[in-house]
């Protein structure tokens, strides 16, 4: 009687436990350390010059972590520098001969000017001429001569304007030439800045801080962009992504306190809260989606993987290393802020309701 009087004790105190640890907490050991590592990849090919940071080593951004031999890419920045400078000298000789063009214009005009003055001479001239002419004063040999010169002084005058519109066509012509050199010319300025960019691409800096790893970059490594050289993982931005099955979400809110347990740390406790809801279950994001509309369905709780932001004020908040898999327990007493029905609509509707 004594042996079951305890044991009756003992499933009285363990179930009464157990219904308060079921009332206030949704727990899952479905849950992994995960971090936003940032691969890092050359933007340019060529050969590994140095590396300058080993294995799990922190860097802060911006730090150098390889070089690319420069080489070739300092003499294809010499080139174009070279051709920019060509096609700038190309443009001022345009300039140069669009001066010349209008004081040749302008010699032209003058011309013009001088030959209708001519022109005038010639025929007032004439007329006098003719009437000494009719008056017997002047002989018929004298009177053609005068006649001659003034056909000639006409024909002058029309050489002159056409010399003069040939040379204000050129002038026309040099506006097109000088807008084409021109674009050339921006263009090898453009190639310029192109290749001072891909050199500066050859020093490879650290796009975060965080701790190099999965370094696979060697010196005299051939590479070619895309190619992974190591990734850098920001220890101290860890984030918690707890699996939790659908029957458990309803009393999931955003807010709402977690604690936070690690094999690699013991029985120590981390905290945390829960930051946000993914928008689809884990089977949506899955590579080859589940067909359900089979004849030999058979349901199954799905997950809905919680996102848990770790407090890095308290002890191991940031020692969390991605990968890990843990233990959550979540405070469901907690009425903080929208549940996941609700985190699903509209925030402005949800804050109107509250």
């Amino acid at each position: 009687m004594i042996v079951g009087a305890v044991v009756l004790v003992a499933v009285v105190i363990g179930g009464a436990l157990w219904w308060t640890n079921k009332h206030h907490y949704e727990s899952t050991d479905n849950a992994f350390v995960q971090a936003d590592t940032v691969i890092v990849s050359p933007q340019v090919a060529g050969y590994i010059a140095e590396v300058l940071v080993s294995d799990n080593q922190h860097v802060e951004a911006g730090q150098v972590l390889a070089r690319i031999d420069p080489s070739t890419f300092e003499a294809k920045l010499a080139q174009a520098q070279a051709n920019a400078a060509a096609l700038d000298a190309a443009v001022k000789n345009v300039d140069d001969k669009a001066a010349l063009e209008q004081a040749m214009i302008a010699q032209r005009a003058a011309g013009v000017d001088s030959a209708r003055a001519a022109a005038g001479a010639a025929s007032a001239d004439l007329s006098r001429y003719n009437e000494l002419a009719n008056q017997g004063w002047v002989s018929s040999q004298k009177l053609q001569t005068v006649k001659a010169q003034a056909t000639e002084s006409s024909a002058a005058v029309a050489q002159a304007a056409a010399t003069l519109e040939a040379e204000r066509r050129t002038a026309g012509s040099l506006g097109s030439t000088r807008a084409q050199t021109l674009a050339q010319a921006e263009g090898a300025h453009a190639a310029v800045e192109q290749a001072r960019i891909d050199l500066e691409h050859t020093v490879i800096r650290a796009p975060v801080s965080g701790v190099v790893g999965a370094r696979g970059v060697r010196p005299g490594q051939l590479v070619q962009p895309g190619t992974t050289l190591m990734a850098v993982v920001p220890l101290g931005k860890a984030y918690v992504v707890a699996n939790f099955k659908e029957t458990q979400v309803s009393r999931l809110r955003i807010g709402q306190p977690v604690e936070i347990r690690a094999d690699a740390f013991g029985k120590r406790t981390i905290r945390g809260h829960i930051d946000s809801f993914s928008p689809a279950t884990g089977a949506e994001f899955a590579l080859i989606p589940v067909e359900n509309a089979v004849g030999n369905f058979t349901k199954i709780a799905q997950r809905i993987p919680v996102r848990i932001v770790v407090d890095r004020a308290a002890p191991l908040g940031q020692a969390l290393r991605p990968g890990l898999s843990v233990e959550v327990k979540v405070d469901v007493t907690a009425q903080t802020g929208p549940s996941y029905a609700e985190a699903g609509g509209d925030p402005e509707q949800y804050a109107q309701a509250r």
